[in-house]
């Protein structure tokens, strides 16, 4: 089992997790290091083991990509993993991790849980972000594990942003923003703005405004398979992420969205699932009375 080992941000406790992960799993497993903590490292080591640049292509004889961070270090490992069908086991060092899979303190229980065979692969959809403009910024890596987000910039005006599905006018949101979201991305953001939270392997995208001029505007689900066409009123620059990464488009621009053909592999224990995550996590349904209901 060769296993990749990445991290996002350099921060001690991700890198003292993945010092605690080089010592268990060397043993017995083939594994290259994000090169960003190669110097964290001591020298025996860095002499020991191989080193990866996340930037360049995953090599393709990777079993597992070890993601070690929080929810944030997933979102970005997927611009290393690609298309690969490598799935992502999320190592959770920060504060909520609601993607990741384990803690840092469980390391031992999932190779040991991965070598029995006790897991299963989630497929979870991705979004793809196109653009009219020649000079696209988001070219490179188009695409979203959470959402794609339309937002105002250096204004304080309402956005008044028109929006088609699959060729058929919807509405004209005038908001502060447009939120349109995976069923991953659905505990995300899209939660924080009062949308609906729906399970990982619904074949659904939501579409959230923020904060709508209109109370009548609520969170929209459709089938997965639908193109969002988008165009906004104005001639100035607006915010665009893709996940967490942000770039600046300008509103002549027309925007299409739809779901990317490939899909992203996150690893599940046959012990966990996304409910018991909700409870625990988001504290889901927390009530004294529930106290005496099986979990």
């Amino acid at each position: 089992m060769k296993i990749a080992l990445y991290i996002a941000f350099h921060n001690k406790s991700s890198i003292d997790c993945c010092k605690e992960i080089i010592d268990i799993i060397s043993q017995n497993n083939q594994l290259v290091i994000d090169s960003k903590i190669k110097n964290e490292l001591n020298k025996e080591t860095q002499n020991k083991f191989s080193f990866f640049d996340s930037k360049n292509p995953i090599e393709d004889n990777i079993d597992f990509v070890f993601a070690v961070g929080g929810d944030g270090t997933i979102l970005r490992s997927i611009t290393y993993v690609k298309d690969s069908n490598i799935p992502i086991l999320g190592v959770n060092t920060g504060r909520l991790g609601f993607l990741t899979s384990i803690q840092k303190e469980n390391i031992q229980e999932a190779i040991s849980q991965i070598n029995e065979n006790k897991f299963s692969v989630i497929k979870r959809t991705l979004l793809e972000v196109k653009s009219n403009s020649i000079n696209n910024a988001f070219s490179d890596y188009p695409f979203a594990l959470n959402e794609i987000t339309i937002q105002r910039k250096d204004t304080t005006s309402l956005l008044n942003i028109s929006c088609q599905i699959n060729g058929n006018y919807l509405t004209n949101y005038w908001s502060d923003g447009l939120i349109i979201s995976t069923p991953t991305g659905s505990t995300g953001y899209s939660l924080s703005n009062g949308g609906s939270i729906v399970s990982p392997e619904s074949n659904v995208i939501l579409l959230n405004p923020i904060a709508p001029h209109n109370i009548n505007m609520r969170s929209l689900v459709i089938p997965n398979n639908s193109k969002i066409n988008i165009d906004i009123e104005g001639d100035s620059d607006i915010n665009l992420s893709v996940d967490s990464r942000m770039y600046s488009v300008n509103c002549s621009n027309q925007i299409e969205i739809f779901k990317a053909d490939f899909t992203i592999g996150t690893i599940k224990f046959d012990n966990d699932n996304f409910y018991k995550r909700l409870r625990e996590k988001l504290f889901w349904g927390q009530d004294m009375r529930n106290k005496n209901t099986k979990k």
